[in-house]
């Protein structure tokens, strides 16, 4: 009798997909190597913002982060409905990662929800997974990666990691989970410090490749890696930065009163500047309001600051709603188009220009906008601008920062020579290793979920991928 179907996922946070590659060749990675041989190597796209946390959704929800209402990293609340007084501002970056699960969209069947048994490792979405199936939780666990963060303890973060992933293959060895799923961060964490190619970057990698390598001969061993599905994925790229906008201040010195973290109880503040990556960032205007409104609604007042802000050497793109199914893009010294969608369809126009350089485009399919877009320097663009934008949470205005450049020139415990969070290809494109060959197309990090559930026979209510198995 075959074993039932298992899925693993190990989630290489910031691994960028020509990185890992070289690696893999350079026969420093074996185990993955391998795993290359035997299933395939491939490179999809992530979900913007291409940031930790939002863009964990994809894998444990199908849906892109917009869609479950994860805009950023930080946003600001202006419903005053998740989001407490006297700050009404969310950052999952300490503490507040614990109230993550509570702002997911209820409709968002997890991963953990779904499978019959299941075990989560340092993930932040863990809705509907039991207290005892959570590795690396709790105050204490907590405590040491909040004083690791903050200290900006690199080294630190390497062995977070192999304490995650010595119990990780324990508990995978031991309990034989349907769904399994491990987060390691030490590769993001490096690169932010050192560079996405560093020395530290290829030992955190190293790290993967054993937790992987002890997987295999554990599931060798139990007679069960023949059913057994292991995926290597990452969430996001990295690219160099030389720079730093401190949006904020800039934001500030247009004559408004501003919110943004860590200082975040401002009364009587006017604009919030959320910063994810730190290469992307939301801009909340007239607070007062608890209402989404519209740019054409806001331009009289705020067209302005948006034309400052357009005009600024570390914006790249801009992205501004008109309504609940199209948003105007503006590139600074590009001009500007209009992405508009319905019914799974999506259209890009340019108008004054062509920022993201793909030419006029109809009405698409979801597939036929990635393959319009994958070789361009914004791959997958015209998707990702509409599920963000779509999002009720998300700010009035959206900002992808220029190359070697990132909006938070302060209060990061390290000074970043390594960002993400944009729109660039170095952001968006990340590596899918799999054990066994597929049988379809990878295009997105959502297409991850889709194809566990047909692995192991799940029928989740609603999905925004589309299988490769």
């Amino acid at each position: 009798m075959n074993p039932s179907p298992s899925v693993i996922i190990i989630l290489a946070d910031g691994a960028r997909p020509d990185v890992l590659a070289a690696a893999l060749q350079s026969g420093e990675l074996p185990a993955l190597a391998r795993l290359r041989t035997e299933g395939g190597l491939h490179t999809i796209t992530t979900a913007f913002p291409s940031v930790t946390g939002p863009a964990y959704a994809p894998f444990l929800t199908g849906k892109h982060p917009g869609s479950v209402g994860l805009p950023g990293l930080r946003w600001y609340d202006r419903a005053r409905a998740a989001c407490g007084w006297p700050s009404y501002a969310r950052s999952y970056i300490g503490p507040q990662c614990l109230l993550l699960d509570d702002d997911l969209a209820l409709d968002a069947e997890t991963m953990f929800e779904l499978a019959a048994s299941s075990i989560g490792a340092l993930s932040v979405i863990r809705r509907g997974l039991p207290q005892s199936r959570r590795i690396g939780s709790g105050a204490a666990f907590l405590a040491r990666t909040t004083i690791t963060h903050f200290r900006g303890n690199v080294s630190g973060w390497l062995n977070i990691d192999r304490n995650i992933g010595n119990t990780f293959v324990r508990r995978v060895r031991d309990e034989h989970p349907q769904f399994a799923f491990a987060a390691f961060t030490g590769i993001d964490k490096a690169s932010h410090a050192f560079g996405h190619d560093s020395p530290m970057v290829h030992e955190a990698m190293q790290v993967v490749d054993d937790v992987c390598s002890r997987l295999r001969k554990d599931a060798e061993h139990a007679g069960s890696w023949g059913s057994t599905h292991l995926w290597v994925v990452s969430d996001h790229g990295h690219s160099r930065v030389t720079m730093h906008e401190d949006l904020a201040g800039f934001v500030a010195s247009l004559g408004f009163k501003v919110v943004a973290h860590p200082w975040i109880v401002r009364p009587g503040a006017q604009v919030a500047v959320a910063v994810s990556g730190n290469a992307m960032a939301h801009i909340y205007t007239g607070l007062e309001s608890r209402t989404r409104r519209f740019w054409p609604a806001l331009a009289e007042r705020w067209g302005d600051a948006a034309d400052a802000l357009i005009s600024r050497e570390s914006v790249d793109v801009m992205m501004l709603p008109l309504s609940e199914s199209s948003c105007e893009v503006r590139a600074r010294g590009r001009g500007h188009a209009v992405v508009s969608w319905s019914d799974s369809q999506y259209a890009y126009h340019p108008v004054s220009g062509d920022p993201f350089g793909t030419g006029e485009r109809d009405y698409m399919s979801e597939a036929d906008a990635f393959d319009a877009t994958i070789h361009s320097c914004y791959p997958d663009a015209i998707v990702q601008v509409a599920r963000l934008s779509s999002c009720a949470r998300s700010g009035d205005i959206i900002l992808s920062a220029a190359r070697e450049w990132d909006f938070r020139a302060r209060y990061e415990p390290i000074r970043h020579v390594s960002s993400h969070g944009a729109l660039h290809r170095e952001h968006m494109l990340v590596p899918l290793l799999t054990n066994k060959p597929i049988s379809g197309t990878a295009r997105r990090t959502v297409d991850v979920m889709a194809s566990a559930c047909t692995v192991l026979g799940l029928s989740p209510a609603q999905v925004e991928g589309t299988p490769f198995i």
